[in-house]
């Protein structure tokens, strides 16, 4: 069992910044890939970025490559999304999720999935 709880959301002006943090708890962090999603209102939930249970392979949706950065630390059993030049289309809740084996961009493939944190980026 993977509980997470995801903080760092708020608002921004875009142009702007946010790291948004995920805390895991169990004992199985290490094996799990971890992903970020978004949804903004009235539409589906999207993929933004995913990362192996090692750290070593990442992936983007290439709305976001370059721009936002993902990364982990196991040893705090954390993940992470460095967001920058957010634009008010990055406007969402951001939720992340894990899944035991290799990182995924496709929600339904992942097991547990936190509460999610509001990202408002202002023009």
């Amino acid at each position: 069992q993977v509980q997470l709880v995801e903080s760092g959301g708020g608002l921004v002006q875009a142009g702007g910044s946010l790291r948004l943090s995920c805390a895991a708890s169990g004992r199985t962090f290490s094996t799990c890939a971890m992903g970020w999603f978004r949804q903004a209102p009235g539409k589906e939930r999207e993929f933004v970025s995913a990362i192996s249970g090692d750290g070593g392979t990442t992936y983007y949706a290439g709305s976001v490559k370059r721009r936002f950065t993902i990364s982990r630390d196991n040893t705090k059993q954390t993940v992470f999304l460095q967001m920058n030049s957010l634009t008010p289309e990055d406007t969402a809740v951001y939720y992340c999720a894990a899944r035991y084996g290799s990182g995924s961009r496709w929600p339904r493939e992942y097991d547990y999935w936190g509460q999610g944190t509001q990202v408002t980026v202002s023009s």
